[in-house]
């Protein structure tokens, strides 16, 4: 029932491990721009899902390898730094979002307290509040569609 909105796929939905590996590779090589056309569905040969939206959210919270640094820093560009945000929010506000979405979005939060702070004193901002914000939208939302799934499964019996 919930399957959908925590991320369960039938064995249907699942991609094959080179599909998927494939569809992996392509997010890892977006940019922050690329990142949001995607979610936005705008790219022309990818529609987004709720797995493209998990591995955007991933990439935004994982640490290099290599050098061990977060994918934004507070020594980046002002410019990125502020793409990074608005491009969580815009997930925050998609329809196909998931409960593990939103896990990643709480550690994105986390993660980047310091950067959201120095930024928003920096450039007089409040992402901070709108960050907050969006990420209690995303809950409501994960909860009404639940909701809705149940209720759909009820009149469905």
């Amino acid at each position: 029932m919930f399957g959908n909105i925590l991320d369960n796929k039938d064995s249907k939905d699942i991609k094959t491990s080179k599909e998927n590996q494939d569809f992996i590779n392509q997010i890892s090589t977006m940019n922050l721009t690329d990142m949001r056309i995607y979610v936005n569905n705008k790219m022309l040969n990818i529609e987004s899902n709720e797995g493209g939206i998990v591995e955007v959210m991933k990439r935004l919270t994982s640490k290099n390898d290599t050098t061990l640094k977060r994918y934004v820093e507070v020594d980046d560009m002002d410019v990125k730094i502020k793409k990074a945000f608005d491009l969580v929010l815009v997930i925050s506000q998609h329809k196909k979002i998931t409960m593990p979405v939103v896990e990643l979005m709480q550690k994105f939060l986390e993660l980047y307290t310091d950067i959201i702070l120095k930024y928003d004193t920096d450039n007089k901002e409040i992402y901070a509040s709108k960050l907050k914000t969006a990420l209690l939208q995303a809950i409501s939302n994960v909860n009404k569609t639940s909701e809705l799934q149940r209720k759909m499964k009820i009149l469905g019996e």
